[in-house]
């Protein structure tokens, strides 16, 4: 009850002028950074924050939270319409998202993930309401034994996007593994794989590799194949055609309201971040969705479990970084920089000394999530008329945005050519049938999984009792063991029901 009240005194603060305003340009600034490619809610929010620098500290942490989730909500366009995910989390979107575009259905594919994004983040914002501290103390016990089988569970669930011939899918989550091995150990910084060469000291960069692999690559298709973008022609997008109907929002609510509940606890883990959840939100609705064998085919259950889920985990990064000062992703590092700028000390007790502040953040970023909503879906019929431009002319276009899109992620012409080199191997893989996704989520994992591994292992000494001792830990690998086996049984159990009716 303390909670709802404190949110109807948030509601006063946000609803100034002065606030309202920040609140609406932070999202409008947040929808066009994120659906530019490479450049992502930490580049944006950086660029930006010498915007708030002479605002009053609540007004200028408004604008950067409206900057933050506006992001999640327009990585999605250019990566449902041109198949070049503006940012990481967008990756997933793109799978089902580009398929529908394909398919003469970009206008639904964006109305789709606009309403998962508005899902999403509402859970998210809502979840944070109420267990803010709770939550901050449960990222808390998520040490590196605990991170390393979260992401061995999310490894496991790599095998439901292997598609009909395994060994495809293997291969391709090999050479990811081997991609994101470029570079330092993350432990005792020794080099590997880098040729000598200092631009690969730091690894690959993601962005770079997803913008080649997903744009690039169908570029190269279509001059090497002198293919063309003839399948947008034949769609009239307008808002009212772009309307999902009653079966479509059915497949995308269950699935938008349950990634928006895991999204928003993966936010709060240290580390983890939107992209992560998104991954692992979209290989949770491919398992139990009732359309989850057709995800990546172009179905907006598919859109809406990533969509919901990185949204959903922007929210949740708020939990550490309002009740700890414990910033869970890059961008949230940002922001606990604008704090600090403003003289405010995030910790247990802001919310006590600062309730003002805390609560009227809170309360702005349920009228920004509206606002988002509101901005995205105007501007649908705008987007769409991409889809119109002829093919000689969209050619320049994705590579231009290829090449702006690798550089901005460091400012570094080696980037580009990484993308180029990306764009020959995703060409390749499409050719030959080798799925992309299990590539790009052990590229994003594997890092991260080794060094929490050997944090784990270096903490106890080298024992691997670590992972049995931490009762979380335990739990994901007795989940990981029940995924493995319970398939098998339930396989074995239907042939021996087969045998018993002939």
């Amino acid at each position: 009850m303390e909670n709802i009240l404190a949110l109807f005194q948030g509601f006063s603060t946000a609803l100034t002028p002065a606030n309202l305003i920040a609140a609406m340009a932070g999202c409008f600034m947040g929808i066009v950074v994120g659906a530019m490619p490479g450049i992502g809610s930490l580049a944006g929010c950086s660029l930006l924050l010498p915007l708030t620098f002479h605002m009053e500290p609540v007004t200028g942490i408004i604008m950067l939270a409206g900057i933050y989730y506006g992001n999640m909500f327009g990585g999605a366009f250019s990566a449902i319409l041109l198949n070049i995910p503006g940012d990481a989390p967008a990756v997933m979107t793109a799978l089902d998202g580009y398929a529908m575009t394909r398919k003469n259905k970009g206008g639904k594919a964006l109305f789709a993930a606009n309403v998962a994004s508005f899902i999403g983040g509402t859970i998210g914002i809502i979840i944070l309401t109420f267990l803010a501290p709770t939550l901050a103390k449960i990222g808390l016990k998520f040490g590196p034994a605990e991170m390393t089988t979260l992401l061995l569970l999310a490894f496991c669930s790599i095998g439901w996007m292997m598609g009909d011939d395994p060994k495809y899918g293997l291969i391709s989550t090999f050479f990811g593994a081997m991609l994101a091995l470029i570079g330092m150990d993350p432990v005792n910084g020794a080099t590997r794989f880098t040729g000598g060469n200092v631009n690969l000291f730091s690894g690959l960069t993601f962005i770079p590799v997803v913008i080649g692999m997903f744009g690039f690559s169908q570029v190269i298709e279509m001059f090497l194949n002198r293919s063309d973008f003839s399948f947008l022609g034949g769609e009239k997008l307008t808002i009212r055609g772009s309307l999902l109907n009653r079966k479509e929002m059915q497949g995308i609510l269950p699935n938008a309201i349950r990634s928006g509940v895991l999204g928003c606890f993966i936010g709060v883990l240290p580390g983890a971040g939107a992209t992560i959840a998104s991954f692992i939100s979209y290989m949770t609705g491919k398992r139990i969705s009732k359309e989850g064998k057709h995800f990546g085919e172009g179905v907006v259950e598919g859109i809406a479990c990533s969509e919901a889920a990185n949204n959903s985990a922007a929210a949740g990064a708020f939990a550490p970084l309002l009740s700890l000062g414990i910033p869970g992703s890059g961008t949230a590092a940002v922001l606990l920089g604008g704090l600090m700028m403003w003289g405010l000390q995030p910790g247990p007790r802001l919310f006590a000394e600062q309730g003002e502040f805390c609560w009227g953040l809170i309360a702005s970023m349920y009228i920004g999530n509206v606002v988002c909503i509101l901005i995205a879906i105007a501007v649908i019929p705008f987007l769409t008329k991409i889809l119109k431009v002829p093919a000689g002319i969209m050619s320049p276009i994705i590579i231009t945005l290829c090449v702006v899109g690798a550089y901005a992620a460091n400012n570094n012409m080696f980037d580009v050519y990484v993308m180029i080199f990306a764009g020959f191997i995703g060409y390749f893989l499409n050719k030959n049938k080798y799925p992309i996704a299990p590539l790009l989520l052990a590229f994003v994992l594997t890092y991260d999984l080794e060094k929490y591994l050997s944090q784990s292992f270096r903490i106890n000494g080298g024992s691997a009792s670590i992972f049995i001792k931490k009762p979380i830990a335990l739990f994901f690998l007795a989940v990981m063991v029940l995924m493995a086996v319970v398939p098998v049984i339930i396989k074995k159990v239907k042939a021996i029901k087969g045998t018993a009716k002939e």
